[in-house]
């Protein structure tokens, strides 16, 4: 069978079954989806974050090592979705953190 659509005999096109909606603001989804970073995507994140520590932890790593490899990998995630959004502040923030536990104060 062919699955290629045929002309209507009238001439008419059958109407539109689909459901397509038109995004209702610049930029956004119907769905408010949009690209954003939300509870449900943290909420990912930290399962994903105590599910590798756990795993290291139970092969055999150590503690101090876990520790370190995953407050790296929240500095570099943090640091790139700060980045990405333009948050100045929030950045300034974290640089400022980041010095302040390096001289240890």
């Amino acid at each position: 069978m062919s699955h290629v659509p045929l002309p209507h005999p009238a001439g008419l096109s059958p109407a539109c079954t689909c459901a397509a909606v038109a995004p209702t603001a610049r930029g956004s989804e119907p769905d408010g989806a949009g690209g954003r970073f939300g509870p449900t995507h943290a909420l990912i994140l930290l399962i994903a974050f105590l599910g590798l520590g756990c795993t290291l932890f139970l092969a055999g790593t150590e503690l101090n090592t876990v520790l370190a490899l995953l407050g790296g990998c929240g500095a570099i995630g943090a640091a790139t979705l700060t980045a990405a959004r333009g948050g100045r502040r929030l950045m300034t923030v974290l640089v400022e953190t980041a010095v302040r536990s390096g001289a240890g104060k």
